[in-house]
């Protein structure tokens, strides 16, 4: 399975990205609402739907408490309408206020993430648009760097548009240093790009010096029911291009796994066969 974070250097469509990642997956899926500046799919997407008692913004007290990994799957809510446990969401932050309080929870998270991604899970992660505390550091104390940190790709989403192409450079320069020197590897880096403008990928991907590793489709009308409402019949244009950006995705994972840990993923590839 995978841990996947997805960013921005502005609003990009994270979120809706993430969402259509999560829901197109064809594996059992978590998607995590880490964007510090507050989250929106419980209050959008879920139409309101379920307690603000569970959520991103409890774990910092249970971290506290001792009974972060005990309380943490408590915390999960269904993001289908048949709840079956094969789509779910750890819903974020009810306040941006609140993002400083986990600063020493992350890491924390990050390990737990890694386990569902152990039992099954592809794990996506919506970070939002990034924080920096310098020119080459994301902030530490107002960001989920360390989710970044513990990520098999870092995909930052860009619109084929001159403003969000140029918006992005800058944040890719931040993330490239960081993942360099304090994840797994600059190479975990790559663009997932939203076909708004008339930039092709090559061209993004020059101008960016970063690989693309998925196209999702420009459909406003499958972004709307993404944002705003739950359970509607979302049209097949986006979830379509989000199932095929699985598959490069995936590919990477697996390419960057292999050279990280070779013995461990020959080791679970001789228990498949």
């Amino acid at each position: 399975m995978s841990v996947i974070a997805l960013v921005s250097g502005k609003s990009s469509g994270v979120t809706c990205s993430a969402l259509a990642l999560t829901l197109s997956s064809p594996k059992p899926s978590l998607l995590v609402d880490a964007d510090p500046a507050g989250g929106t799919i419980r209050t959008g997407y879920l139409s309101g739907e379920g307690s603000a008692a569970v959520g991103l913004h409890r774990l910092a007290a249970a971290d506290r408490q001792g009974t972060l990994a005990r309380e943490f799957s408590q915390h999960f809510v269904s993001l289908d309408r048949d709840h079956t446990g094969q789509r779910l969401l750890l819903p974020g932050l009810t306040d941006p206020t609140q993002a400083p309080s986990l600063s020493r929870t992350w890491g924390q998270i990050s390990r737990l993430l890694s386990v569902m991604d152990q039992t099954g899970y592809d794990v996506l992660i919506d970070a939002g648009r990034i924080v920096t505390e310098s020119e080459t550091r994301l902030s530490t104390s107002r960001y989920p760097t360390p989710l970044l940190h513990r990520a098999d790709a870092v995909l930052v989403v860009v619109r084929t548009t001159q403003a969000s192409i140029t918006a992005a450079a800058p944040a890719i320069r931040v993330l490239r240093e960081e993942l360099a020197n304090h994840g797994t590897g600059a190479d975990a880096l790559a663009l997932l790009l939203i076909e708004e403008g008339s930039f092709t990928s090559s061209q993004v991907q020059q101008y960016l010096q970063t690989p693309v590793v998925g196209m999702l489709a420009w459909d406003p009308d499958s972004a709307d029911v993404l944002t705003h409402g739950a359970y509607k019949r979302m049209p097949r244009r986006l979830t379509s291009s989000a199932r095929t950006a699985h598959g490069t995705i995936n590919e990477l994972v697996t390419k960057r796994r292999v050279q990280l840990h070779p013995a461990g993923v020959a080791t679970v590839a001789g228990r498949a066969s």
